[in-house]
């Protein structure tokens, strides 16, 4: 199995590497609010950002060509930011111990890297569009 050490590098693996560290970190603070109801959730989306991860670092989604890998990945980050700023919300307006309040903001600071995140991968897809280079003159026909 071939790992892609140059996507860690690259600006969506730094991202994808940045979601993990701030779910983990959002996880950790609601595990110490015992608030359990945002435990499932960030431990949902640090497993589903892992696993997309791996993905691209094993070069899997080069062999498991059913699904339009980046697609799915928008189609997440997407959700997942709705989600995680509703999340978010909810922590910050009915804290009581100080590890929601911190989850929450972390969990704002995860929703903002979702939403680049999908941003980038929206931009990068192309659909049905050609992929040659153009050289910033626009051509007419007569």
């Amino acid at each position: 199995m071939e790992v892609d050490a140059a996507f860690v590098k690259s600006k969506r693996g730094i991202l994808k590497v940045a979601e993990l560290v701030t779910l983990c970190v959002a996880f950790v603070c609601f595990t110490t609010a015992s608030r359990s109801e945002y435990i499932a959730a960030a431990v949902l989306e640090f497993l589903i950002t892992l696993l997309l991860l791996l993905l691209y670092l094993l070069k899997l989604n080069k062999r498991l060509t059913f699904f339009f890998w980046p697609l799915v990945d928008v189609f997440n980050s997407i959700f997942a930011a709705v989600y995680f700023i509703a999340l978010s919300l909810a922590a910050l307006s009915t804290y009581v111990v100080t590890g929601t309040l911190v989850g929450g903001v972390v969990g704002l600071v995860s929703a903002g890297l979702l939403c680049v995140d999908s941003y980038f991968l929206f931009k990068n897809i192309t659909f049905n569009k050609s992929r040659e280079p153009t050289n910033g003159s626009i051509t007419s026909s007569k």
